[in-house]
């Protein structure tokens, strides 16, 4: 039995619900009240990604705002994967993840990646739909996983680490 400790980044605009998330896929738990991440928390999570072989992934929640950039970047170091979430209602959220994702890109290279649009079940579905197909395109360009989702659909969650841990693996190897 194989256990892999992996550092995962986990970012994206403000209020876009990364927190939210990483708190329903480490912990099973989904907190109500926002709170701004300030710097960095760090989780974990062992994930089986095949039978009998199991990884740890270290998740590193990093906050954006823009007065942590320096710092910022130097928690990108020693990355092997990247779970990036904008909100499928605000467009800027999409934005501001391509912005991350090249600086990531030029901090650590290219590594596995899961863009994860957080709020399907907005109804504001014109707007969504265009940001939608747009996030799908990125995602395909660059290589990474896209999923929608939100904090409650813990199953697509589930299968979607696992998948992305798998990957991060295989590109190890």
């Amino acid at each position: 039995m194989s256990n892999f400790k992996l550092k995962v980044l986990l970012t994206g605009a403000e209020t876009a619900g990364k927190t939210h998330l990483i708190q329903k896929i480490t912990k099973n738990k989904f907190q109500t009240n926002y709170k701004l991440t300030v710097g960095v928390d760090i989780l974990t999570k062992d994930v089986e990604f095949k039978q009998g072989e199991t990884a740890t992934l270290s998740i590193w929640d990093i906050g954006n705002q823009e007065r942590f950039k320096f710092i910022r970047r130097a928690f990108y170091k020693g990355s092997a994967g990247a779970l990036l979430i904008f909100d499928l209602t605000r467009e800027q959220t999409l934005i501001e993840i391509r912005k991350l994702f090249t600086e990531i890109k030029k901090l650590v290279g290219s590594i596995p990646f899961v863009l994860i649009g957080n709020n399907i079940q907005s109804n504001n579905l014109k707007d969504k739909a265009i940001i939608s197909k747009n996030a799908r395109e990125f995602a395909k360009n660059e290589g990474g996983i896209y999923i929608e989702t939100s904090p409650t659909n813990i199953d697509v969650l589930e299968g979607v680490v696992r998948n992305f841990t798998r990957k991060i693996i295989e590109s190890r190897a």
